[in-house]
């Protein structure tokens, strides 16, 4: 038995819609009726990253690193493949840029979305402490 099941159906167009769990989520290649895929990854990397620099950073002794947001963008190549995704944390603990990078590097190793993609097209972080 599967780990992970979701059904995804597209009745016209370009549109689809993929059932996962209880959740329903729309994805459009023409970005009318929701983000394209593209932008779904990236923003579904940054939405697992951010847990794991938390789990990173109670690894690390620090419990409560406030608000964490990352703002992320990537760059698609001439076949609107992704070709390189950058993330910028911001914590709102006021931490020093060694701390930050340890919590950073711990991530990489915790988030599964950061494993399951070739390694060419890992997110070049940039950490940047008492943000808030």
């Amino acid at each position: 038995m599967s780990d992970i099941q979701t059904s995804t159906v597209s009745e016209e167009g370009f549109a689809s819609t993929s059932q996962v769990g209880d959740f329903e989520l729309t994805i459009d290649a023409t970005d009318e009726e929701g983000p394209n895929p593209n932008a779904v990854l990236v923003a579904d990397y940054a939405s697992c990253f951010l847990p794991a620099f938390r789990v990173g950073g109670q690894q690390r002794g620090h419990d409560d690193l406030g608000k964490v947001q990352i703002d992320a963008d990537a760059d698609l190549d001439e076949d609107d493949d992704l070709e390189a995704i950058r993330f910028d944390i911001y914590v709102e603990a006021d931490l020093d840029e060694e701390t930050l990078d340890e919590i950073l590097e711990r991530a990489k190793g915790i988030c599964h979305v950061h494993s399951a993609l070739r390694e060419e097209l890992h997110a070049d972080a940039t950490v940047h402490g008492d943000a808030f």
